[in-house]
């Protein structure tokens, strides 16, 4: 098992160093000064104008700014906003938990509704239920993520008015941050209604989130439960006059999780790129907003940043999805 997450863990660096030229390249394709923009209508002069190009190093060639960002990467340091001064980290790591509990919710949502709706078509093929499902999950795939998250604050919000447009939680609500999850939080300060007020606020948004992963996990696992549903052990268990849900719950669906859990774990990707549009729509204060705000104002290190950042993620998402394909397989690990 160690050689196996050692070998894996090789893929980084390459992968690592790709993400970096990336993140680095991407903003400067970008039309649009960074400095004029940070100027803003007062405008400044040419020779301030000048001052600061060297003061952030713009006037270095392209291949002594990228070794010079590669070096702070390696080192930690991501260098500080342009707007705010901030270091790329600290303001990261504060808007993160937003993004976070927004993105497990929805997971959870997409997991705990996907995998059934999956089982159940797959043993009910054919039939009304599986029709059913697969055209709805077909219907959550396709539709866009802004025109689905509008539909649903004009009916839950505007016309039933069950839930709010924005934010995390109700303005009348005031408590320290303690782990930066609004729902935790809520809940230790002891404020009478403000979990409630926590949770009205995510509904929302997780159900948007939720949607396309929800989608993919349902028909991945159908398609994995087919393909096991037709071995000869399944066969045989039959034959042995096991019982449908120990065929099928035991049997059955241990067997066809690795590729749903590839799905489950490629999802972060999915999530994290939906978290963009979803809290841009509903102003919720995570790092998607976050990035969206940084590229209108060319602020160059923390859209690096939170590109190199997001992009870890997913890596070490991956990552653990291969380690556990080696514990529920233990042929892979072989390989």
């Amino acid at each position: 098992m160690l050689k196996y997450l050692l070998s894996r863990l090789l893929t980084f660096l390459p992968t690592f160093i790709g993400v970096t030229l990336i993140s680095f390249s991407f903003i400067r394709v970008l039309p649009g000064d960074p400095i004029i923009v940070m100027a803003g209508e007062r405008g400044m002069s040419d020779e301030r104008y000048q001052e600061l190009v060297q003061e952030l190093g713009f006037d270095r060639p392209v291949l002594v700014q990228y070794w010079e960002y590669l070096g702070g990467v390696i080192q930690g340091d991501l260098g500080n906003s342009f707007v705010t001064k901030r270091p790329v980290w600290d303001e990261f790591f504060a808007l993160f938990p937003a993004t976070l509990e927004l993105s497990i919710c929805a997971m959870i949502l997409a997991v705990l509704i996907g995998l059934p709706a999956g089982v159940i078509a797959a043993v009910n093929r054919g039939k009304f239920f599986d029709r059913a499902l697969m055209s709805t999950a077909l219907i959550g795939y396709s539709m866009p993520i802004f025109w689905w998250a509008l539909l649903l604050i004009i009916v839950f919000s505007g016309n039933l008015q069950w839930t709010p447009v924005s934010g995390r939680i109700d303005l009348i609500y005031y408590f320290d941050d303690v782990t930066g999850f609004m729902l935790i939080d809520s809940l230790l300060s002891g404020q009478k209604g403000a979990f409630t007020s926590a949770v009205r606020h995510l509904v929302l948004p997780t159900i948007v989130l939720a949607t396309v992963p929800l989608a993919v996990i349902a028909r991945q696992t159908r398609s994995a439960m087919l393909e096991v549903l037709s071995e000869d052990y399944i066969r045989t268990a039959k034959a042995k006059g096991l019982r449908p849900a120990r065929i099928n719950g035991m049997h059955a669906m241990r067997n066809a999780l690795i590729p749903v859990i590839t799905v489950i774990g490629l999802s972060v990707g999915t999530l994290l790129a939906g978290a963009i549009l979803t809290e841009t729509i509903f102003s919720w204060p995570g790092i998607g907003k976050w990035m969206v705000d940084s590229i209108f104002r060319r602020d160059y290190p923390v859209v690096q940043g939170g590109l190199l950042l997001i992009a870890l993620m997913v890596m070490i998402v991956n990552l653990t999805v291969d380690v556990l394909y080696g514990f529920i397989n233990p042929k892979i690990r072989k390989q």
